[in-house]
C-alpha cells in the first residue's frame, strides 16, 4: 500500500497528514485492499480552479477532484495504480468553518471521498449516493473522526 501525500501549498500540514494516512489506509483495510498506490495533493483554490476549468469545463474552484487511472476498469485486481485526489486547502478551512467541524475531519473527510472516487464510488444518483457517503462516514468513524 503506497499513499503519497504531498503538501503544494505554504501551510504547515505535517500533523494532519500523519492521521489522513491511518484514515486512508484503515478505509483500504475496511475495503480489504492491500496493493494499491494512489497520491493525494494539497493545492490552493487558485490551483484547482485551473484543474477544475481545464479538466471538467467548470470555471469555479471546488474542495477536491480526482484523476482515476482505472476509468475503462481493466485493473490488475493484484496491484492498483488507482490515481491523484487534488485537495483545495483553502476549502478545507472554509467548509470547515461553515460545517462546525475540525480542520482534520474536513481534510479526512475530503481523502477519503476523493480515494471512493478512485475506486469508482460515484454520487450522481441517490443509490450511489447512499452508499458512497454511508462508507465514508464508516471509515471517518473507525479512525475516531467523528463530527
Amino acid at each position: 500500500m503506497k499513499i503519497g501525500l504531498f503538501n503544494e501549498t505554504n501551510e504547515e500540514l505535517d500533523e494532519y497528514f500523519k492521521i489522513v494516512l491511518k484514515v486512508l489506509k484503515g478505509g483500504l483495510k475496511k475495503l480489504g485492499l492491500k496493493k494499491v498506490e494512489f497520491n493525494v495533493i494539497i493545492v490552493d483554490n487558485k490551483y484547482i480552479h485551473e484543474l477544475n476549468k481545464t479538466y471538467r469545463g467548470i470555471d469555479r474552484e471546488t474542495d477536491v477532484i480526482s484523476f482515476a487511472l482505472e476509468d475503462d476498469k481493466t485493473f490488475n485486481p493484484e496491484e492498483r495504480v488507482l490515481g491523484d485526489i487534488y485537495i483545495s486547502i483553502d476549502k478545507v478551512y472554509s467548509q470547515a468553518k461553515e460545517y462546525n467541524h475540525s480542520v482534520l475531519r474536513e481534510l479526512s473527510f475530503l481523502a477519503v471521498h476523493g480515494m471512493l472516487h478512485l475506486l469508482g464510488y460515484d454520487h450522481m444518483v441517490k443509490e450511489e449516493e447512499e452508499e458512497m457517503f454511508k462508507l465514508q462516514e464508516e471509515i471517518l468513524e473507525i479512525a475516531g473522526i467523528v463530527r
